[in-house]
């Protein structure tokens, strides 16, 4: 079955068979409490045995409610995992009383004829395990009825499309919020009348709704604090309202492996991290180093105009964009220690948003202090250096160092695989001001002997002023050596380098697999980003920038992989956010899928595979039924690989016992020939 459920199946069409449903995944558990000594674990949550008030009670009026366990239990994590719906003035709060919880009411404000959730999560467990309770949920009523309609729906990430749990879901009842024309403001100004959140699987079952139309939106509380912050937090939106009453049925189950309940959607979110609301300045200023400063802005792309520091001319200041949301600067002094205060003054000149939102060019100061940090063993060796220089320059002798270079690389070892076509990467920790390049040697030799100075060319980095390639002529059937000598490059310090070293090979292309991809645009001109990415989402490989025709990906590892396609609207190599006041949705991001309809295949050394993607049909209107499909291929792709794996599991621990078995025969063949001695 494509479902791993507990013979608990429904296509909801009334109240009533929500309610069983849910009442059966609270009360799967035997009646039988404890474990027998050398018993099995107990991997079973607490169950319910008795409520006061009763749940789904009207006319609610009391302070505290008491839910009583067959079991002690214990609470974890309230503060992100409980909330209600709709939210209260003040959070209730939760605590043990013996084998049972008291939930006490803290808002004496609550609204008239309105029905309420208290949402546990999965903060409650079992004392003895910690097995969690997922799904608990206490609802009552200040009215004379019970709001029993439900809708179900899909979280994901927009741009790794790929889903996102723990999210939240706002229903707002759209007579009681404007309709969204020139911005929205509704997640900012109004209070949801239901909350739900997704589960870990990025489904959400939504309850307790009522038979009105709704405007919808989702976000991820990143920082658990219970509110969406714009900028931070990442959020969805879906066009049009939604009335539960209106809705079509569809199918709910209790997972009874994950120990939640889940369900065909009905809704579908793309959530993302909307960047435009950010408000910008500079929000700290600090010395990370004695030649690096870092200067971190409320948004991206900060309009700096002037930096200027005090005995620091303005050709000795490098910048460095310093975070993937470039929101954070870093500041690169190329000045010999000796000369670097300790204390660097200075101010930036850039454009900030004052109170009415409207960017102005304003000057702040700069105080950056920096305090050296050594062991004593290092300040002795810095004295004595001192003291040797000192000494040399009394007596007009040329002093030379024997200490260690403080000149540093990162990630290099004394071998290493290049790929071709990005060439050798070399990374410094601070950015170079003296590269040598003709003192560098290159050497290549083949299976023969024959040995080949190769010509070597150093290309910096155009986003990362620390980062070089080193580019020539790679063969995988000769081998190569580069040796860089000592002083050929220098850091901003003045620092020169000691010898570097390392054997090279190159990455034979036939051990790895090829992916050609053809490309049939949605319209003349359109561009795409083409990401190969393994079975966890990280990028292998990617092409920007691809239009119309053949584009080939190389040196893929051999293993499970997808194929991620994001639709490059604006055609600037990145995939761009949506946002949600101007009600603009983020660029798509979609994963190809072949014939049978699967995302997830095998590549295999020496492969080459050919693939044509047809983005009008790849970037249609995705519909309810393709979503479910989707999910459902997703989930019995979990399945199979979660079978395999405890079917590996199972083989190592047959064989584990099969070769303990044997070192025990020997063993005793050993005692015997021995006479017993061991």
């Amino acid at each position: 079955m494509k479902r791993n459920t507990r013979n608990i199946f429904a296509r909801l069409a009334s109240p009533a068979a929500a309610t069983i449903l849910f009442a059966g995944a609270f009360f799967t558990r035997c009646a039988s409490v404890g474990t027998p000594t050398g018993g099995p674990k107990d991997s079973l949550p607490p169950v319910i045995v008795g409520v006061a008030p009763a749940d789904y009670s009207t006319h609610f009026k009391s302070d505290k409610i008491l839910i009583e366990f067959d079991e002690y239990v214990q609470l974890k994590d309230l503060q992100k995992e409980l909330y209600t719906s709709p939210a209260m003035k003040r959070k209730p709060v939760a605590t043990l009383r013996g084998k049972a919880v008291q939930i006490q009411i803290k808002d004496d404000s609550l609204l008239p004829n309105t029905t309420y959730a208290v949402e546990f999560g999965s903060s409650v467990s079992d004392n003895n395990e910690g097995n969690p309770l997922h799904g608990l949920r206490y609802v009552f009523s200040t009215g004379d009825e019970i709001d029993s309609l439900m809708m179900s729906g899909y979280t994901e990430e927009s741009e790794k499309a790929d889903s996102l749990g723990r999210t939240f879901i706002y229903f707002f009842e759209a007579d009681s919020v404007p309709a969204p024309e020139e911005y929205d403001s509704v997640m900012f100004k109004y209070k949801p009348a239901k909350i739900a959140r997704s589960q870990k699987n990025g489904i959400f079952v939504a309850q307790n709704l009522r038979p009105v139309p709704y405007r919808v939106y989702a976000f991820y509380d990143s920082n658990d604090n219970g509110a969406y912050e714009p900028s931070i937090d990442k959020v969805g939106f879906l066009e049009g309202t939604y009335n539960p009453a209106e809705m079509p049925p569809f199918a709910i189950w209790y997972d009874s492996v994950r120990r939640y309940v889940s369900a065909d959607p009905q809704l579908y979110f793309r959530l993302f991290t909307d960047v435009s609301f950010r408000r910008q300045s500079l929000q700290e200023a600090k010395r990370t180093d004695r030649h690096k400063a870092m200067l971190y802005f409320s948004a991206a792309r900060p309009d700096i105009r002037r930096i200027a520091f005090e005995g620091i001319g303005p050709e000795q200041i490098i910048t460095e964009s310093a975070s993937r949301n470039r929101d954070t600067l870093a500041l690169w002094f190329a000045a010999e220690s000796d000369i670097m205060p300790d204390t660097l003054r200075g101010e930036i000149t850039y454009m900030r948003h004052d109170t009415l939102n409207v960017l102005r060019e304003v000057t702040e100061p700069l105080e950056l202090p920096w305090r050296r940090v050594e062991t004593r063993e290092q300040e002795r060796e810095r004295l004595r250096e001192e003291r040797a220089k000192a000494r040399a320059e009394a007596e007009g002798r040329v002093w030379r160092s024997t200490a260690p270079s403080a000149f540093r690389m990162i990630d290099f070892a004394a071998s290493a695989e290049v790929n071709p076509e990005r060439d050798l990467p070399l990374e410094f920790a601070t950015p170079l001001t003296r590269f040598d390049s003709a003192a560098v040697e290159l050497l290549s030799w083949s299976e023969r002997g024959d040995t080949v100075r190769e010509r070597a060319t150093f290309v910096p980095d155009s986003a990362n002023v620390r980062k070089w390639r080193l580019r020539s002529r790679w063969t995988p059937e000769r081998r190569y050596r580069l040796f860089i000598p000592a002083d050929a490059l220098a850091d901003i310090a003045g620092e020169g380098n000691d010898s570097i070293s390392a054997a090279l090979t190159v990455a034979d292309i036939e051990k790895f697999a090829t992916l050609k991809v053809t490309v049939i645009p949605r319209e003349a001109g359109a561009k795409y980003i083409l990401q190969a990415v393994d079975a966890n989402n990280r990028l292998l490989s990617e092409v920007r920038g691809a239009g119309e025709g053949v584009h080939t990906i190389n040196y893929i590892p051999a293993g499970d992989m997808r194929l991620r396609i994001i639709e490059d609207v604006n055609g600037n190599g990145e995939w761009d956010a949506g946002n949600l006041v101007e009600r603009r949705q983020s660029e798509r991001a979609e994963f190809y899928k072949n014939e049978r309809d699967e995302e997830l295949f095998t590549t295999k050394t020496g492969w080459e595979f050919e693939i044509t993607l047809d983005m009008g049909r790849i970037f249609a209107p995705v519909t309810m039924e393709q979503l479910i499909e989707r999910l459902d291929k997703r989930e019995a792709a979990r399945e199979a690989k979660e079978a395999e794996k405890r079917l590996k599991e199972g083989n190592k621990k047959k064989d584990d016992g099969h070769n303990h078995s044997s070192q025990g025969s020997a063993m005793g063949n050993l005692r015997g020939m021995t006479g017993g001695m061991f």
